[in-house]
């Protein structure tokens, strides 16, 4: 099979699955990895699909929301990076916000049970792993709770967080950018976290390289709002150079 009818074939899986990933690809067309990964950049460059973590899905897709096992299990190591760099920025007591986010999951189970803390949370997954934490004061924010993210969203989450001024927010993101600002698929969840947002003196972004560049339905901040984004060295000097000049510090674990 010739490049450009494999290349037409994975846009028609991506259009009717919705997504493609580079592995199953690899084995279904029988070449390598790399090669495909060549066939998503041409396929890119065309503005046919757009490239995420693994593989792509359809342009025009920016409401695709993987579950959360999937993300979960997605760039694992630097999200545990990211979380062990974040524990520097938790205050030694205080109040903060844990946004809805799998980096943010682990940096929740990475606090140390002896933290004295006042903690906000709308994650019900967040939430369940401090609610054993016998030092810390943990308030869960309601609301109707989105099945594919297991948070809280609607009126009653954003009165809530319209009522509460916290120390720092940590803050999730599906797609960040300079151009794009901060991104997530679901107006509901945007909503609710630029509600958090507001309710903290300092915000912190938690998010993986491979959502640098990354492009989403609902916008809910700039990248000028963001005080603090610690990513993994995935991102390029020259990337994190840009950022900063937008007033964002940038760490790079």
């Amino acid at each position: 099979m010739y490049a450009p009818e494999r290349q037409q074939e994975i846009l028609r899986l991506a259009r009717d699955g919705g997504r493609v990933d580079v592995l199953s690809l690899a084995e279904e067309f029988q070449v390598t990895a790399e090669t495909i990964r060549r066939d998503l950049k041409a396929l890119d460059r065309a503005g046919l699909v757009r490239r995420v973590h693994g593989g792509a899905i359809p342009a025009g897709r920016l409401d695709f929301e993987p579950d959360l096992a999937e993300r979960e299990g997605t760039a694992a190591d630097e999200k545990d990076r990211i979380a062990k760099a974040a524990l520097a920025e938790v205050p030694a007591e205080g109040t903060m916000i844990l946004d809805a986010g799998t980096t943010v999951a682990r940096l929740a189970a990475a606090l140390p049970l002896e933290a004295d803390l006042t903690v906000v949370t709308h994650s019900l997954p967040i939430a369940a792993r401090l609610a054993d934490h016998p030092g810390m004061q943990l308030h869960l924010i309601g609301g109707r709770v989105r099945h594919r993210t297991r948070a809280a969203v609607d009126a009653w989450a954003l009165r809530a967080y319209g009522e509460i001024r916290a120390d720092v927010l940590f803050v999730a993101a599906n797609g960040f950018s300079v151009e794009h600002g901060l991104t997530t698929p679901d107006l509901a969840e945007a909503a609710v976290k630029r509600a958090a947002m507001a309710a903290a003196r300092r915000v912190v972004l938690l998010a993986d390289s491979a959502k640098h560049g990354q492009e989403h339905f609902a916008r809910f901040g700039a990248l000028g709002d963001v005080d603090l984004l610690i990513t993994d060295s995935g991102l390029s000097p020259d990337d994190a150079a840009a950022i900063e000049r937008g007033g964002t510090e940038v760490v790079r674990a």
